[in-house]
């Protein structure tokens, strides 16, 4: 069929009277953001080794996201959660990504759980300028290098490590560290912190074993670290591996002092039937606070959690309801005209911000790194109490 032609300055005049006619956001999108909804996305474990974190997590996130979604949203915006389940496996997280970015179209990536599957998953993430907020991890990786699109919430593994080894050299005289690892980047990150300090100290690294997230079978590498002789192990593991672990070393009738980092800490290893981890250390970027703590927020936040889910919250979950409020307070900072810059000079805007728990979180322009606090807390009478009420450092 034939079709007139304009000349090419009609033409010219005809698209741009055209174009003005269209919406402003029309010709720019924001991806996950419409004028109803924001769109967020999680992916963590929900069945796997780590689920008991995960799954806490994730209902502390979606509770805290209900209750600002039923007093109206966020400048006229619900925010829609949906989460994914990578039962703690790195191919179960690129899928769950990968659904995300190209059929939900999320708007960022809030409280993503495990370093090996944050590891996998931020490159096309990155690619799609979608931002990693928050994950359930504290590798350095989740800040360093800087990124724009990288936010994290917790001290580094690294860190907690290395202020670990300097109170057990200086305040408990120990002298032969060793350590027991997930052979992962996440378990890596825990061995780069006890190398450092010993390095730093003068003190050698005895002996170190490493072994898969899903192992169960932890008596060839106690064995071998006792009869190297060991006085304080490190541990580069989760909730599973670390109970085993601890349960291995007190029927060998070996009480060295045994020492995880925020991944370990949890309800799940402090309750162990039978005081079977009783002395254990861990150390924590924040205390836990639990369901009787004093402070009426603290009851108040335990009361609304049972109540929706049916159980108490735990350390991860009370980390998930801060991160939850953090970009609620972001999305909000950031105004109506919501887009991935204006998020993330919303989130640059949040200085000395306390959550009810009594944790401190600071970001600034270039500075993408929560905290930097570390505390030292042992079971006692099946509860977790902090050695020392200030944070350590190294």
């Amino acid at each position: 069929m034939f079709k007139p032609r304009l000349p090419g300055a009609a033409f010219a005049l005809a698209f741009a009277m055209g174009s003005a006619l269209l919406p402003a956001h029309a010709a720019d999108p924001v991806r996950g953001v419409t004028d109803t909804a924001i769109v967020i996305g999680q992916i963590t474990d929900l069945s796997g080794v780590t689920a008991v974190q995960g799954v806490n997590n994730s209902d502390a996130i979606r509770m805290a996201f209900d209750e600002i979604n039923a007093k109206g949203g966020i400048h006229g915006r619900k925010i829609k959660h949906i989460v994914e389940d990578n039962q703690y496996t790195v191919p179960r997280a690129v899928q769950a990504m990968n659904k995300l970015l190209n059929n939900d179209n999320i708007f960022m990536a809030l409280s993503d759980g495990g370093t090996p599957m944050n590891d996998a998953n931020m490159p096309a993430q990155f690619a799609k300028n979608v931002p990693n907020v928050l994950p359930l991890t504290a590798a350095r990786i989740m800040y360093e290098p800087y990124s724009k699109l990288k936010f994290g919430q917790f001290a580094s593994y690294y860190d907690q490590m290395r202020s670990a080894v300097k109170y057990f050299a200086e305040k408990r005289g120990r002298k032969a560290f060793c350590v027991m690892y997930q052979d992962s980047d996440f378990g890596k990150d825990v061995l780069a912190g006890v190398v450092a300090q010993t390095e730093a100290m003068g003190i050698k690294v005895v002996a170190t074993t490493a072994h898969k997230p899903t192992d169960t079978d932890f008596n060839a590498n106690v064995t071998k670290l006792k009869d190297a002789g060991c006085d304080a192990i490190l541990l580069g593991t989760i909730v599973r591996d670390t109970n085993i672990i601890v349960q291995t070393a007190r029927k060998m009738s070996w009480n060295v002092d045994l020492i995880g980092q925020f991944a370990a800490y949890d309800t799940a290893v402090a309750s162990l039937p039978g005081g079977a981890t009783e002395g254990f250390f861990c150390m924590t970027p924040a205390l836990y606070a639990y369901p009787d703590d004093p402070r009426p927020e603290v009851q108040d936040f335990a009361k609304r959690f049972k109540a929706k889910y049916g159980r108490e919250p735990n350390f991860h979950g009370e980390v998930g309801y801060t991160a939850a409020n953090v970009v609620i307070q972001a999305l909000q900072n950031a105004g109506h005209d919501l887009t991935v810059d204006s998020f993330i000079a919303g989130m640059e805007k949040i200085s000395s911000y306390k959550d009810i728990f009594g944790t401190e979180l600071s970001f600034g322009p270039n500075q993408h790194h929560g905290s930097s606090k570390s505390f030292l807390t042992v079971v006692k009478d099946g509860r977790w109490v902090p050695v020392e009420q200030a944070a350590l450092a190294y």
